[in-house]
């Protein structure tokens, strides 16, 4: 069998982890100061004081570095900034997707379209080539449209999306089922899709996975109840019952395991919110997870925490970020830790 390049699961070692400043006042109607301090929380959190992994940050120029470097205070050691023309900070959609074979780290970028055309913004479709640049990271470009929040892998062959966001729209006209597998296979190194039907209500994603649905070890995946009023339970019922009835790449039936759902979660002008505990971020040291001020926080948190027993979950505000389109994972990329050749002694 020819070696092959693939995607590693979120909870691989990483070396850095990728996010970016938010600036766009149009794309942040409650204003930028809570993003921007609930984003340099969440990258002190994953620096972890230098234990867990490097932050790399985009920024405009030197005003912006200087206010994030305020907000991190001694996380700024352990973070390195990058002067670019970006868009916004979904790092998780509009930069590279590391792959890897052997002692080999590579990158996929893909077509990126503005999330279907609705949110196009200048210099998103740069960030990845811009990325693997400053890596030094070899690769390859496929001529499809994906976003890193559509997919998610367990780093056995199985990988999960949603019917909504792949199939349905304007990312991928004339494409099937059966053609995005074939792609997905290829780019990534998967060997099984799941399909889910659709995500959260309000989604400004059409239903990325990475709100839904996560794994957290191989051919285990974690999911949300929907609780008393939830807006989407019909949503949350119906991706428990499809998570129980799918195969994993072996062929086994997924373990799937619940938290609560944040259930109604609305902004400041009483819009529903996509809000998800499943946005979370695994990082070498922590798992960064959205709160939201509301009861079911600290069931989460603690359901969350068991899933994690070799990391330290921390709860974060994150109501403030989702105003923005988008969780922590969202504005996340990891670049993983190139794996141990083969054979290799320790």
């Amino acid at each position: 069998m020819v070696d092959r390049f693939t995607m590693p699961a979120e909870w691989a070692p990483h070396d850095a982890v990728w996010t970016a400043w938010p600036h766009d006042a149009e794309q942040w109607a409650d204003g930028l100061d809570a993003p921007q301090r609930a984003l340099m929380a969440m990258v002190a959190a994953i620096v972890d004081d230098g234990r867990g992994e490097r932050a790399h940050v985009l920024v405009r120029g030197e005003g912006d570095e200087g206010a994030a470097r305020a907000l991190l205070g001694a996380a700024a050691r352990h973070t390195r900034f990058h002067h670019t023309s970006y868009g916004d900070v979904w790092l998780r959609d509009t930069g590279p997707i590391f792959v890897t074979r052997n002692d080999e780290v590579s990158a996929a970028r893909f077509r990126f379209d503005g999330w279907g055309g609705k949110y196009v913004m200048a210099g998103d479709t740069e960030v990845a080539a811009n990325v693997m640049a400053w890596t030094a990271t070899r690769g390859a470009a496929f001529d499809f449209v994906l976003e890193g929040g559509a997919i998610e892998v367990d780093g056995t062959g199985t990988l999960l999306t949603t019917k909504q966001c792949m199939l349905g729209g304007k990312r991928n006209p004339g494409l099937d089922a059966r053609g995005l597998e074939a792609r997905l296979r290829w780019a990534l190194g998967v060997d099984h899709v799941i399909w889910l039907d659709r995500g959260l209500r309000n989604d400004h994603t059409d239903g990325h996975i990475d709100t839904i649905a996560r794994f957290i070890a191989p051919g285990v995946v974690a999911c949300m109840e929907p609780v008393a009023g939830d807006p989407n339970a019909g949503a949350l019922d119906a991706i428990i019952a499809d998570l129980h009835a799918a195969r994993t790449a072996r062929g086994e039936r997924l373990e799937v395991v619940t938290v609560p759902s944040p259930g109604e979660v609305r902004d400041a002008a009483g819009e529903l919110m996509p809000a998800s505990y499943m946005n979370f971020y695994i990082a070498n040291t922590v798992v960064v997870v959205p709160t939201y001020g509301v009861a079911q926080d600290d069931a989460a948190l603690k359901a969350i925490g068991l899933m994690f027993r070799g990391r330290r979950v921390i709860g974060l505000p994150c109501k403030e970020v989702v105003v923005g389109g988008g969780g922590f994972h969202c504005c996340t990329q990891q670049q993983p830790t190139a794996p141990a050749r083969p054979g290799a002694s320790a």
